[in-house]
């Protein structure tokens, strides 16, 4: 990943979701609007979702140990895997239980027009903020689509912020119509509408990132298209097929290799030392992660003879 790229997405929405907060806090106060502290809880719970991330890039650069032999890579996919909790409990289910309390029990709107002004200006700069995560995700997205991106991306930053800002996005928009609603027709029950819509979001958002996060932590493979690539780098030389292969992330940017090769027969162990080494650097000069390579040799045996193939990832 674009680690730098990363950084640069988390930073944009730190600042901007602190500004928001700030912001929406105030609004609230003056307004006394449900949707707005929605709204400013969500922010708040973003500002410290972008200050986790932070800590599990700088955690997981950590030199590996014996009791940790593979390092500390996978300390992004824990920090992420707490965004997506704090995400569900800070964010929806607080906007989820004010909803339901305003619409139980609505209260008139002091100065809407102040939260109007404020969620405007929010949606402005959480654009600047989310276009920002467009950019760079779009340097390692590829041709797949976004969804695609999202499911398949092996380093959690850049999914997370996208979603979170898009969820903020969505949010800023939903507390608007609210509010808006509740100026318009003169019935309060519109703000606690608009931040159950919120609650709702969030709460998609959530756990669609707990599913990938949780995936990730428990190990995902390379991708099919780092498989493919594997698999037609793999043969070469006298090396003439690919009998299985595992694999698995153990960091964002560190893909472990591991799989059975067949050779040509009558091969010398100094050639069988030889062919292993240059099936190593066509796998790393074709997939940079692959980083950790272990390569088991054995004979090309007849069709009958054969091991199963390789488990080849899910292309869903």
């Amino acid at each position: 990943m674009a680690a730098g790229g990363g950084t640069k997405a988390i930073l944009a929405a730190l600042f901007a979701n602190a500004g928001i907060a700030v912001s929406k806090f105030v609004g609230f106060l003056i307004t006394g609007s449900s949707s707005m502290l929605a709204e400013s809880v969500h922010s708040v719970a973003d500002t410290s979702n972008q200050g986790l991330l932070l800590l599990g890039q700088k955690t997981a650069k950590r030199a590996a140990t014996r009791e940790h032999p593979f390092g500390f890579g996978r300390d992004r996919y824990f920090y992420s895997f707490i965004v997506a909790l704090m995400l569900f409990t800070l964010g929806s289910a607080f906007a989820i239980y004010e909803g339901v309390h305003k619409l139980q029990a609505p209260e008139e709107l002091n100065a809407p027009m102040v939260a109007v002004v404020i969620l405007v200006v929010a949606i402005v700069l959480e654009s600047f903020s989310f276009r920002t995560a467009i950019v760079e995700s779009r340097k390692i997205k590829g041709d797949v689509s976004w969804w695609g991106f999202i499911r398949q991306s092996r380093t959690p930053e850049l999914p997370v912020v996208l979603l979170e800002d898009a969820g903020a996005l969505f949010g800023l928009v939903f507390a608007l119509f609210g509010v808006g609603l509740a100026v318009i027709t003169g019935d309060p029950v519109w703000d606690g509408v608009g931040t159950l819509m919120i609650g709702i979001l969030l709460g998609i958002i959530a756990i669609i990132l707990i599913i990938e996060m949780k995936s990730l932590l428990i190990g995902e493979g390379a991708t099919p298209k780092e498989f493919d690539a594997i698999n037609a780098a793999v043969v070469g030389g006298k090396v003439t097929r690919l009998i299985h292969i595992r694999t698995q992330y153990v960091g964002p940017d560190e893909l472990l290799v591991a799989a059975k090769i067949a050779l040509e027969p009558g091969l010398s162990l100094a050639e069988v030392a030889g062919e292993i080494d240059r099936a190593e650097s066509r796998i790393r000069s074709t997939v940079a992660s692959a980083r950790l390579i272990y390569l088991e040799p054995d004979l090309e045996r007849s069709t009958a003879e054969r091991a199963p193939e390789s488990i080849a990832p899910d292309r869903a």
